[in-house]
C-alpha cells in the first residue's frame, strides 16, 4: 500500500503507514488515529481515486506537457519505485515532482496535496496517499493508485524526451538483461508496466526501432513472476 498521512488526536498531521492502519474489513466502522484515538470512519467516503490519463478523454484528462504533477513520499516505497521509472525514461521534466517528508519540513507541499484531494472529493478527511498524480488545471487528484500511475506515465514522453529516454535505456539493455543488472527487480516490473504502455499512446509502435528494449518486454512479459496486476 502507499504511505498515508492521518490527522491524529491533536491538529498535527504525522506519517503513519498503511499497513498500520486497521483493515476496514476488519473494523467496525472506526478506525485507529496516528495518536490512537479511535474515531468513526465513514464507509462511503473514498479515498482511492483511480481516474486515468488517456483513458476516457471526455473526463478531460489527457497527455499534456507539465500539466500533471505528482507528489512522493519520502520514506515510502511505493513512492521509490515511481521515482526509479521517473529517472530510467527522462520523465522529471515533463511534470512536478513535489518530495514530501516530515509534515514540519515540507508544510507547503502537504496543504497542497490536501488541497488536491479536497478539491477531488468535497469535505474530504481521509488519509493523504502518496504517491498521488494529480492535475495542476483543475487542482484534483488524478490517481493515487500506484500501478496505474505507472501505466500512465508513458503517456507524459514528449517526442525529443521520449527518443533520448528510449535511446539511453536500449543501450543500456544491450550490455545487461535487466535494468540494474542480472537479476530481475522491482525496477523491472515498473519498467515494463510503462513501457507496455507507451504503444497505447502511438500506434506507430514506439518500441519498433529499439531492439533490446523490444526483446526485454517480450521476456519480461513470459515471465512467471509478473503479477496480474503488473499485466
Amino acid at each position: 500500500m502507499p504511505e498515508t498521512v492521518s490527522r491524529g488526536s491533536s491538529s498535527t498531521d504525522t506519517f503513519t503507514t498503511a499497513a498500520s492502519r486497521p483493515s476496514a474489513a476488519h473494523s467496525s466502522g472506526c478506525g485507529t488515529a496516528a495518536g490512537g484515538t479511535s474515531v468513526p470512519v465513514p464507509a462511503a467516503r473514498p479515498h482511492r481515486f483511480r481516474s486515468r490519463i488517456g483513458v476516457g478523454l471526455a473526463g478531460g484528462f489527457y497527455p499534456a506537457p507539465h500539466r500533471y504533477q505528482l507528489y512522493l513520499s519520502e520514506a515510502c516505497p511505493y513512492s521509490g519505485r515511481v521515482a526509479v521509472v521517473l529517472d530510467l525514461l527522462g520523465l522529471k521534466g515533463a511534470l512536478t515532482t513535489t518530495v514530501l517528508k516530515l509534515p514540519a519540513e515540507t508544510p507547503d507541499g502537504f496543504a497542497s496535496l490536501r488541497g488536491a484531494y479536497e478539491a477531488t472529493w468535497h469535505h474530504y478527511d481521509g488519509p493523504l496517499t502518496a504517491p498521488a498524480l494529480c492535475d495542476r488545471w483543475s487542482g484534483r487528484v488524478v490517481s493515487n493508485h500506484t500501478p496505474d500511475i505507472l501505466r500512465d506515465l508513458a503517456g507524459l514522453l514528449a517526442d525529443g524526451a521520449r527518443e533520448s529516454a528510449l535511446d539511453r535505456l536500449d543501450r543500456q539493455l544491450a550490455c545487461q538483461p535487466y535494468v540494474l543488472g542480472d537479476e530481475l527487480g522491482t525496477a523491472d516490473r515498473d519498467l515494463w508496466v510503462t513501457l507496455t504502455h507507451l504503444d497505447h499512446f502511438d500506434a506507430a509502435g514506439t518500441l519498433a526501432p529499439y531492439r533490446h528494449i523490444e526483446e526485454y518486454v517480450r521476456r519480461l512479459g513470459d515471465h512467471p513472476d509478473l503479477s496480474t496486476d503488473e499485466r
